[in-house]
């Protein structure tokens, strides 16, 4: 597998990058991949099927500035800000492997990467909840979603290593799907900072998932025409 760090000028680049080496990989140009990227800015994500004024408090954004984008996966809406670390994995889909499906796709990332997150440090409560939730006792600090196509699949995530979380109550309402093991708890108490380096989250996740030779050929081209066609375009990132 091929390790690649972006730090692209813009949200709608990050977030294009993911669906682009999907598309490269579907395409049978790339490999898999795992890549890392650190928001520089604040702004909020939904996802794929989340209607915008539901998830989002739009008065809030609209305030601070703050611009909301849609992603190509589903699951929920999150705050994307300093402190937290995105990674993408595009695995290929196998007739009788891990990645056959959704369920076991989950199953097998998901224990791959606690047991990176677990190999830093002495805490025993690192667990997986909620089918795609990496929680610290029973607050997450990580979320996660997939996206499928025919050949390769894409599964990413962002995971809160020392991030502002007052913003995430600020900037967002009470999800409209919650896993049973929230139990209706406010933002405030759902979510917490891992507190540890991203490079060493980066690390480990690379050793993990024997990310050893850098991507040297990314389709920067590509990832630059969907972020202007599609992660700019007000249709897209509104349509619900």
């Amino acid at each position: 597998m091929k390790r690649l760090t972006l730090a692209l000028p813009s949200p709608a680049e990050s977030l294009a990058a993911d669906e682009a080496l999907l598309d490269w990989c579907e395409a049978g140009a790339g490999e898999e991949t795992l890549l890392f990227w650190e928001p520089r800015e604040t702004f909020v994500v939904v996802g794929y099927a989340n209607k915008v004024a539901t998830e989002v408090n739009t008065v809030a954004c609209t305030a601070g500035g703050v611009p909301i984008f849609r992603r190509c996966s589903g699951g929920g809406t999150v705050v994307q800000m300093r402190g937290g670390l995105n990674y993408s994995l595009i695995l290929q889909i196998t007739d009788n492997g891990e990645t056959r499906n959704i369920t076991s796709a989950n199953q097998f990332i998901m224990e791959k990467n606690r047991a990176a997150v677990a190999s830093l440090t002495d805490e025993f409560k690192i667990s997986i909840k909620g089918h795609t939730d990496l929680c610290l006792g029973e607050v997450k600090f990580a979320g996660n979603s997939q996206r499928r196509r025919k050949k390769f699949l894409l599964f990413h995530g962002t995971l809160l290593l020392d991030c502002d979380l007052a913003l995430i109550s600020e900037l967002l309402l009470m999800p409209s799907f919650q896993p049973d093991y929230r139990a209706s708890r406010p933002h405030r108490e759902f979510v917490t900072n891992l507190k540890l380096p991203a490079a060493e989250v980066k690390a480990a996740l690379a050793k993990e998932w024997s990310a050893t030779e850098e991507l040297i050929n990314p389709p920067l081209t590509e990832i630059k025409k969907l972020a202007r066609e599609k992660y700019l375009n007000s249709e897209w990132n509104f349509k619900l």
